[in-house]
């Protein structure tokens, strides 16, 4: 038993057994966001581009993409084709429901990115400063409450994660063999087909996901170990082939639609209508300071003091020759390089920083220098305390905010409360879930008529009599009909209805997420 508790990774099986009993107890709280249905029809349609009927003549191939195959057909389906069997695996076992299951499943994955997490902060960090590194971003309330209702960002994160771990793993284990002029051994073949793999599933998710491998690239550049080249260059087959494979769309034309689908998620050419400093915006008309504010409101108020904080203890730790300076570069080089291109190209961006979630982990690595620093400094007692303190504010909002924790504004943007009406915050509606089941409750005979995104409403309320309000017109609402409202980009207070008396409101902390109203 003592050997198991001085075990490197003992405190990083703690925060996962943590996180794993509070995601099983609570994932069949999350209501499903409104890019889930379709993006789940998705998941159940890419599976038949791997059977014979797919390859059929007078097949349409495009059916392989679900209900909405120009919007899908850009995003690699590897995530959904892994985590698939999984999900209805858990919807057998567990005998929940559709959304349910899935939440569980990108909870779970979620998982898996934090140990890779750990896997890189455990290059230069004792265990426990490197668990607490790993809970302060799995404890951030935007990062929890993501790991169970976005299917697309956050497994992207996971997969990065994981392609940056056993890539730089790689390249080390590559430096050492090639080095050394020894023969190449059965176990780096393995590291490297794992490393190739997951980088090759990672841009199957995303066309980014190649950014993965550059900057593992550049780690082997700054190695300068020109022998390994060979093997570096099979690493790289290995990942443009998995690609491939999971990636049905571009089996008919690689080049072009590659590059098809590069040019339109880097212009990202959407208009959605985003609610930031009290102002609508286009979200192709952001100004710069978007991101970087929205980094700052949204993860916790010790965040940024202890990201700089461990710069300077890393760049310390670099020139007294402690730690190897290359990797902790090219990690921040990641976060640097990608805010800079962000800020500076001015993209489509909405949503807060959800699509940028993969760019955000070098943040908390060297936060982790931070905790190390005090690790050495303060006797273990007095550390655990301060950390717990550290920690405190994103467990407080997690609580607090349940189940709508990736809506969390910091104290210094005045909470979520003090956000609402100028920054966006339940901007994905999964709040429909807890407003139908009040109607089913409390109102099970009334006709409800929904705002937008009525499939989210169909899914919850099958037993209600439910009517889409943008096909209405006034005539078609009765007294006495309930109207279910959202508040993103203000779109209650820009309604005809507006001015109908409230009969119940969803939210937190004085922000209101949704709000349904009679006409009376």
């Amino acid at each position: 038993m003592t050997r198991f508790l001085k075990h490197p990774f003992f405190p990083l099986i703690i925060l996962l057994a943590v996180n794993l009993a509070a995601g099983f107890l609570t994932f069949h709280h999350y209501g499903m966001s409104w890019d889930e249905p379709l993006f789940y029809d998705y998941a159940n349609s890419i599976r038949v581009a791997y059977t014979p009927a797919a390859f059929a003549p007078g097949f349409d191939f495009y059916q392989v993409f679900g209900k909405s195959p120009e919007d899908h057909k850009i995003y690699g389906p590897a995530y959904l084709l892994l985590a698939r069997p999984i999900q209805q695996a858990v919807m057998a076992v567990l005998k929940t429901d559709m959304a349910s299951a899935w939440h569980l499943v990108n909870f779970l994955a979620f998982q898996l990115g934090l140990g890779a997490f750990y896997g890189l902060v455990r290059r230069w960090l004792a265990p426990w400063p490197s668990a607490a590194a790993t809970a302060f971003l799995a404890w951030q309330p935007v990062f929890w409450g993501h790991a169970f209702i976005n299917p697309k960002d956050a497994p992207f994160m996971v997969f990065f994660l994981l392609a940056l771990a056993l890539g730089l793993d790689f390249v080390d284990r590559l430096s050492v063999r090639t080095g050394e002029h020894r023969p190449v051994q059965p176990a780096l073949l393995v590291n490297l087909a794992f490393a190739g793999i997951l980088l090759g599933l990672t841009s199957a998710i995303r066309v980014i996901g190649p950014l993965a491998g550059v900057i593992v690239f550049v780690y082997f550049l700054l190695k300068k170990n020109w022998r390994g080249f060979p093997l570096f260059s099979v690493y790289g087959l290995v990942a443009l082939v998995t690609m491939f494979v999971f990636w049905p769309y571009l089996w008919a034309d690689p080049i072009n639609r590659l590059l098809e689908v590069l040019k339109h998620m880097s212009n990202n050419p959407t208009e959605l209508a985003v609610l930031f400093n009290g102002q609508i915006f286009r979200a192709n008309e952001m100004p710069r300071r978007y991101l970087p504010q929205v980094l700052a409101m949204t993860l916790t108020e010790p965040t940024w003091i202890l990201f700089f904080a461990g710069l300077v203890v890393a760049i310390r730790n670099f020139l007294a020759k402690k730690v190897d300076w290359r990797a902790p570069l090219v990690l921040l080089g990641l976060f640097g390089f990608m805010l800079a291109y962000l800020m500076y190209n001015k993209p489509s961006v909405y949503d807060g920083f959800r699509h940028f979630l993969f760019i955000t982990p070098p943040v908390f690595v060297f936060i982790g220098f931070s905790l190390e620093w005090l690790w050495e400094k303060l006797k273990p007692a007095i550390w655990s305390a301060v950390v717990i303190l550290l920690l405190l504010p994103g467990l407080v909002g997690i609580v607090r905010l349940h189940p709508y924790e990736y809506s969390y504004y910091n104290l210094l943007t005045g909470g979520v409360g003090g956000a609402f009406r100028s920054y966006e915050t339940e901007y994905w509606l999964t709040c429909y879930k807890e407003a139908i089941e009040w109607a089913l409750a409390n109102e099970p005979g009334t006709t409800l008529h929904i705002q937008r995104e009525f499939p989210l409403a169909e899914y919850y309320g099958a037993d209600l009599a439910l009517r889409d309000l943008g096909r209405e017109t006034e005539n078609d609402i009765l007294p006495g009909d309930l109207l279910l409202f959202q508040t993103r980009a203000d779109l209650d207070l820009r309604s005809n209805y507006r001015k109908l008396p409230a009969e119940h409101i969803i939210g937190r902390d004085g922000a209101e997420f949704c709000i349904l109203k009679r006409k009376n």
